[in-house]
């Protein structure tokens, strides 16, 4: 009993310390596909802000929200940002065009192998791309092509490689 009366409120503090630093303010999450390689392994560990206004993200941010995919919803989804409210999108002869300048993309391995748009990305919404654009099940493929901003769940603001991670943590 004496045990609980002493380090009772010293754990409970750090309960909640915790637990509310995970739900408001960052979070550590693991990146389980390949949809954002050659930026971010399968397996690196992510830091993610979540107290970022929206009018604070910019393109090419690395983001973390929940997809507009019905038997997707729950989970989390890791992409670049591509378009902002009012940018017009359009992927043509094997290169990204946002409101209508050519973008040098210097984190793709390799030309996009599809053509998309122009779509212009409505008001409270965004148009995320993963790095792996061959490959990644992004807004590209979707039915509807735009996650709300409330399904934003924050931005990358460390990437941990996994080579730099003990593989003993792994079990």
């Amino acid at each position: 009993m004496k045990i609980i009366k002493e380090w009772g409120p010293s754990l409970l503090i750090a309960i909640v310390a915790s637990l509310t630093i995970r739900t408001f303010v960052a979070e550590a999450m693991v990146v389980p596909t390949g949809s954002m390689l050659p930026t971010i392994q399968i397996n690196d560990r992510l830091i993610v802000e979540k107290i970022i206004k929206m009018d604070e993200y910019k393109f090419g941010d690395i983001v973390v929200f929940y997809p507009p995919v019905p038997e997707k919803v729950h989970e989390r989804y890791v992409k670049r940002l591509i378009g902002l409210p009012g940018d017009v999108i359009e992927i043509k002869n094997g290169s990204l065009i946002r409101n209508g300048v050519k973008l040098s993309e210097t984190y793709l391995n390799e030309p996009i192998r599809y053509e998309y748009g122009p779509i212009t990305v409505p008001e409270n919404k965004y148009f995320f791309l993963g790095d792996n654009r061959n490959e990644s099940f992004d807004s590209h493929l979707w039915t509807t092509p735009f996650v709300d901003k409330e399904k934003v769940i924050g931005k990358a603001i460390l990437t941990i490689p996994t080579h730099l991670i003990d593989k003993r943590d792994l079990r």
